[in-house]
C-alpha cells in the first residue's frame, strides 16, 4: 500500500510530493506542475527528505521524478538575483548554491539506491541533479541541455561538473558544455548519462524492472557497493573544485545582473 510520508510535522513539503511504498520512496518534483524550475523550496524539500533517510534503513530505493511536461527546466535565476539584491555581499546567494551542493552530495551518498525517472526537457540544474542518482531512465522523447555558458555563467551548480565528467567522459561533456547543444536520449544513453531509454508510456515499467531486484538485495551489500563507487568517483576527481562553485556562481552573477531568466532560455 502506498502512503504519504513526512520528514517532520514541522516541515511540510512545498515543492515535493513523496509516497512511501514499502522499501521504496517515490519523490516527485513540482507537484503543482506550474513551474518546471528547480527552486530553493525544492532544494529545501529534497534536503529534508534525504536527511530523513538517515533514520530509515528500511528504505532501499528512492525514485526521483517530476510532474508536468518536463523533468526540470533548470534553476530560476530570478531567485539568484533576488538573493543578490537582498544581500549584495553575495552571502545569501552562496547559501543557495551551498544548498544545491549539499543536496547533490546527500543524493550521491545516501544508503538508498537512487533512480532518476526523466521525461521532457532536462536542463542545467535538472541534469546536474539527475547525474547524482545511481541509475537514470529516460523517455525516448527527452531532450537535454547544459546552457550555463550561453547565459554567461560557469557550470557551477551542485558540484556537478566532476560528476558529469566521470559519468559521461570529459571530451563529450566539454563539447556539450561549451556549445550548449541540445542532445537527445539516444546520445545521453551513449554517453552513459542514461542507463535506459524507453517510450514514455513504458518508462515506469522500465524503472520498476530495476526496483524489483533491488528490494531483494542485502541492504548492507547495497550500501557498501554504493560507498565503494562514491569513493572511486571522488578519487578520480583529481581537482575537486566543487567547494568553490558557490563563490564562482555568486561572483559571475554579481557581474552579469541579468533580468529574470531561467536556465533553459
Amino acid at each position: 500500500m502506498t502512503d504519504m510520508i513526512n520528514t517532520s510535522p514541522h516541515f511540510p513539503y512545498k515543492a515535493l510530493h513523496v509516497e512511501h511504498d514499502g522499501p521504496v520512496l517515490r519523490a516527485r518534483l513540482n507537484p503543482s506542475a506550474q513551474d518546471g524550475t528547480l527552486t530553493v523550496a525544492a532544494l529545501d524539500d529534497l534536503a529534508a527528505l534525504l536527511h530523513s533517510l538517515h533514520d530509515r534503513p528500511d528504505i532501499r530505493v528512492l525514485i526521483l521524478s517530476a510532474a508536468g511536461e518536463d523533468f526540470c527546466l533548470g534553476a530560476d535565476r530570478f531567485e539568484y538575483q533576488a538573493a543578490l539584491a537582498e544581500d549584495p555581499t553575495g552571502a545569501a546567494m552562496r547559501r543557495i548554491a551551498d544548498k544545491a551542493y549539499r543536496v547533490c552530495d546527500a543524493l550521491e551518498n545516501t544508503h538508498a539506491v537512487t533512480i532518476a525517472r526523466l521525461h521532457g526537457k532536462v536542463v542545467g540544474a535538472g541534469l546536474a541533479l539527475a547525474s547524482f542518482c545511481d541509475l537514470r531512465a529516460g523517455a525516448d522523447s527527452c531532450r537535454f541541455r547544459m546552457p550555463e555558458i550561453g547565459l554567461g555563467l560557469p557550470p557551477a551548480w551542485g558540484g556537478a561538473m566532476g560528476r558529469l565528467i566521470v559519468e559521461g567522459g570529459a571530451a563529450r561533456i566539454r563539447e556539450l558544455m561549451l556549445t550548449c547543444e541540445t542532445f537527445d536520449a539516444v546520445t545521453a544513453h551513449r554517453l552513459g548519462l542514461l542507463h535506459k531509454v524507453a517510450p514514455l508510456e513504458e518508462l515506469d515499467a522500465a524503472v520498476d524492472a530495476w526496483v524489483r531486484p533491488l528490494v531483494r538485495r542485502s541492504p548492507e551489500a547495497l550500501t557498501l557497493t554504493k560507498r565503494m563507487f562514491a569513493g572511486y568517483s571522488r578519487a578520480n576527481r583529481t581537482a575537486d573544485v566543487a567547494l568553490l562553485d558557490a563563490h564562482l556562481l555568486t561572483a559571475q552573477l554579481n557581474q552579469a545582473r541579468p533580468q529574470r531568466v531561467v536556465e533553459h532560455s
